[in-house]
């Protein structure tokens, strides 16, 4: 009879406050943020701070986890399109928290989102180097602008949706009239990557940023009345006379002004805000913590140069690199605006922007970690988790994935929690044991334990003490004792070193045999000693030898972690390939293979009972896997991986998406919004 499994699959992600792919926004209301979170958005309540809903997809539709990189909001009601690293893009109902469709028709990730006024038009621009109008209402690509000859970076409606400038990596905005769906403008005159534009909500001044020192402002003519003269390109006059030939000679956009930045970094993002009191001036944030603030003058356009009519109000500087910034739709009365500033570091700031200056009001960063996290332990009991990063100690609930207490910490590499849930461990890379006192939330005591970092920590099985390893060649025996603290009648825990002995080269990890009789030690020359526990000597010693096959095949990567379900011979494996996967022991079969980080994984934890595992990822996310009650085989496993690897290969075989791209007229083309898959192709085929 086959033998059959139980299948684990994702359950939970926690951890990640905000992701650097993607840019952050205010919906309508600007009570909430939407922010990215890997695969999924975040919807934040400003005031409260916390993540009331989740956007993610289906697990049925979801498949392998790809990441959000571009979200927007409708002004005019409560969807939310958000574009994905394959393509796709998504529209949400936000109140329901549903996604009502999804539109495919990139070829590469979505770099960019835009609604027109009106929230009618999506336009999304693409690395594919094309730009897509979707009906919204319809559900429907409508046509495809091609002209660009590197990915688009940016987008912006003008003249109530009649018209649409894009900017791209390949240094020219295009203006596009979308009735006759052509290019009717290219403006150059950035020497680098133009990375972000907008426009005033006037629509009388566009400003573009890029990766050169200098911000292009560009007074915008829109269209007029027949009968009216119109400047053409040399500087002549045509009769409007409704012709569209005429209107075609026009130039959208003319060069009004250059401002020199304060930051040699490229423009992450640019947003033009007027200014209720003054009404004047212009914002800007660029990726190093600088913000410009001004906005122009009210009627027609001002004449004069561009740093009379902008000019710098205040200059904000965040506490780490900024990812992304988004200005709230609703201004309280006191304030000229309140911003919100996405960080590199996972986490979230909100300034208020006066007069007098710009103050930080608010940050949310306890739901997560400022680093990857390099250590993830259970509880004896399941019921805790705690995660070790640069600079704090974190311990969650793993069924709802909520942050119960945050310690601050040196560089944990490694941890245990001890039993009875008081007290846990923590190995530093300075080469300390902290000492965590879970109730409280407070670090007892830094034993001064190794001349290097701590690599592996591993609780003895007679729950007497525990064993580190160090990069300093030392193995050292610990055991708990209890201290009376002086002047109190508290007390509480310390350990004390017993034994110690000297290894050959760094110590990478550390096991202790469940009867404790034997203590494994892996070395950084490719070596595992066991050793007896009673006398330290060493009974046996295995060479991994580089040159085995065996060894060298099964994972695409390095492998980080590997564990035993308890009182099995199962086991599960992480490496640097971004996969767990799931192994019989017995039979050395790979049996599953669980896909859903979008970075390194470092660390596992399997629960006391094996009905669910935790895993930490450089990509700052803790996930955990259930086990469920659908059985499978492994024969079968076998048969869809390898139509997965059949299908990859077809699906990069006819996209030939690194192929350059055949010759463009300057005006533009105009395609279908369609994409080619295996089931178009499938059905083509059927058809004909």
């Amino acid at each position: 009879m086959v033998k059959s499994y139980l299948r684990y699959e994702p359950a939970a992600a926690f951890g990640v406050i905000v992701s650097v792919e993607s840019n952050i926004t205010y919906d309508s209301s600007g009570k909430h943020l939407l922010a990215p979170a890997l695969e999924k958005v975040g919807v934040w309540h400003v005031r409260q701070g916390l993540c009331t809903k989740t956007l993610a997809p289906s697990p049925a539709s979801r498949g392998p986890s790809v990441a959000v990189t571009s979200i927007a909001c409708s002004p005019s009601s409560s969807l939310i399109a958000s574009g994905y690293a394959d393509g796709s893009i998504r529209i949400w109902d936000s109140d329901k928290g549903t996604c009502e469709t999804t539109l495919n028709g990139h070829r590469g990730a979505v770099t960019i989102l835009r609604f027109n006024n009106i929230g009618s038009l999506l336009a999304s621009g693409s690395k594919d180097n094309d730009i897509i109008l979707w009906d919204v209402v319809g559900e429907t690509g409508l046509y495809r602008l091609r002209g660009h000859r590197d990915q688009v970076t940016d987008l912006v409606f003008l003249d109530s949706g009649k018209k649409l400038v894009s900017s791209s990596k390949d240094k020219f905005l295009r203006v596009w009239d979308l009735e006759t769906q052509h290019c009717m403008q290219i403006v150059s005159g950035h020497h680098s990557e133009i990375w972000s534009i907008d426009i005033d909500p006037e629509e009388r001044f566009l400003v573009s940023g890029s990766a050169d020192v200098e911000l292009r402002f560009y007074s915008v003519k829109h269209d007029l009345v027949d009968g009216q003269p119109v400047s053409t390109t040399n500087g002549t006059e045509i009769l409007n006379n409704g012709d569209s030939s005429a209107q075609n000679k026009w130039e959208v956009l003319k060069l009004f002004g250059e401002i020199q930045r304060q930051s040699k970094d490229r423009v992450s993002t640019a947003s033009p805000e007027r200014d209720k009191e003054s009404a004047k001036g212009a914002a800007e944030v660029k990726e190093n913590g600088d913000g410009d603030q001004s906005t122009g003058e009210e009627g027609n356009i001002p004449l004069g140069y561009c740093p009379d009519v902008f000019k710098l109000l205040h200059t904000l500087r965040a506490s780490k690199k900024i990812s992304s910034f988004s200005f709230c739709p609703i201004t309280p009365n006191n304030l000229l605006r309140y911003l919100a500033l996405s960080l590199n570091n996972n986490m979230l700031e909100f300034y208020s922007i006066e007069n007098s200056g710009a103050t930080k009001s608010a940050a949310i960063d306890l739901q997560g970690h400022r680093s990857d996290v390099r250590s993830v332990t259970l509880s004896s009991d399941s019921s805790l988790l705690m995660s070790t990063s640069h600079n704090a100690v974190k311990i969650w609930n793993p069924s709802t994935g909520s942050c119960l207490r945050t310690i601050d910490s040196g560089y944990g590499l490694c941890g245990i929690i001890l039993p009875q849930n008081k007290y846990a461990l923590v190995g530093t890379k300075e080469g300390t044991v902290e000492i965590i006192d879970i109730g409280s939330g407070t670090c007892l005591e830094e034993v001064e334990a190794h001349g290097a970092s701590v690599r592996s920590i591993v609780a003895l099985p007679n729950e007497n003490g525990f064993v580190t390893g160090s990069a300093d060649h030392d193995l050292k025996f610990w055991e708990y004792q209890i201290k009376q603290i002086s002047g109190q009648d508290t007390k509480r825990l310390t350990v004390t070193n017993v034994r110690t002995m000297k290894m050959n080269d760094d110590v990478l990890v550390v096991a202790a045999s469940p009867d404790a009789k034997y203590i494994a030690v892996a070395l950084l020359d490719c070596t595992v000693k066991v050793l007896q526990f009673d006398e330290l000597k060493c009974k046996k010693m295995f060479l991994l030898a580089l040159s085995n096959t065996i060894l060298m095949s099964c994972i695409h990567g390095s492998v980080m972690g590997v564990q035993f379900v308890r009182n099995t011979h199962y086991m599960f494996s992480v490496g640097k390939d971004r996969l767990i996967k799931y192994w019989d022991a017995d039979k050395f079969e790979l049996l599953l293979t669980l896909e859903g980080h979008h970075a390194d994984v470092w660390c596992l934890a399997i629960g006391n009972r094996g009905d669910f595992i935790v895993t930490g990822s450089h990509d700052r996310s803790i996930r955990r896997w259930d086990r469920t009650e659908e059985p499978f085989f492994i024969e079968e496993e076998k048969e869809k991986r390898l139509e997965e690897m059949f299908e990859s290969d077809i699906d990069n075989a006819f996209e030939n998406r690194y192929v350059p791209k055949e010759e463009i007229p300057e005006e533009g083309a105009v395609a279908l919004a369609g994409k080619k898959t295996q089931e178009t192709l499938t059905a083509s085929r059927l058809n004909y």
